[in-house]
């Protein structure tokens, strides 16, 4: 698997409608450290084709033939959990971003956007960042029904600070800043958080901190 923080980010992108693929393909070709390492137009050829190349970052469409882009992410991180993918859809459609939140995908982007935002949220993506919008993120949290499983409580009190700083949309870089912390600390610290929640990526732990009132919903960005 490729490292982004030593090399090339691997991108693999799931997409049947080819000519879109190959656009993002090309964008993509122009970033530095960044290589698209294929493209599949169904889903079984993309599950296949991660299982071989293992990517850092797997781009995929909400909507496909046989079976849809949530079901895909889902087989794709049962698989092999290190794997970020984030989700391409048409629309930002609610029912859309939360599936794709428990799927665990690492970020949500419309379609309109990934052109101008596609090698950003890769490496966003890659580095175990959230993509997804601070304001779409606050506008989804209070919809999330809460569940008592007694998840998180083994959280310390600074994994539950950083948590309610994740719910806002904060990278490492920002919650280092404003807790004058260093960046590789609050990674450990991220990392400590998804483990003791079960959780894939940033947004699944937000989302589940959420569902176990472990957390407030954010008053803002």
């Amino acid at each position: 698997m490729t490292d982004p923080e030593r090399g090339t980010i691997g991108v693999l992108i799931i997409d049947d409608h080819r000519m879109f693929a190959e656009s993002l393909a090309r964008l993509l070709a122009d970033e530095e450290g960044i290589a698209v390492l294929a493209t599949a137009a169904s889903g079984s050829e993309g599950i296949e084709l991660a299982d071989r190349l293992r990517p850092q970052v797997v781009l995929v469409d909400y909507q496909m033939p046989e079976q849809d882009g949530i079901a895909i992410a889902v087989e794709i991180k049962r698989r092999d959990p290190k794997i970020m993918v984030v989700m391409l859809a048409g629309l930002a459609e609610d029912r859309m971003v939360l599936a794709a939140i428990d799927a665990g995908c690492s970020g949500f982007l419309t379609k309109d956007r990934a052109a101008a935002e596609v090698a950003y949220a890769v490496r966003a993506a890659a580095s175990g960042e959230a993509v997804i919008s601070p304001a779409l993120l606050a506008r989804l949290l209070p919809k999330l029904n809460r569940t008592h499983r007694a998840l998180g409580a083994d959280l310390t009190e600074r994994e539950r600070e950083i948590l309610a700083l994740l719910a806002r949309g904060w990278t490492n870089k920002v919650i280092a800043s404003e807790l004058n912390l260093s960046v590789n600390t609050v990674r450990n610290y991220v990392q400590s958080v998804l483990s003791k929640l079960g959780a894939h990526s940033k947004l699944e732990a937000v989302s589940t901190a959420t569902r176990e009132a472990i957390i407030d919903y954010p008053s803002g960005s």
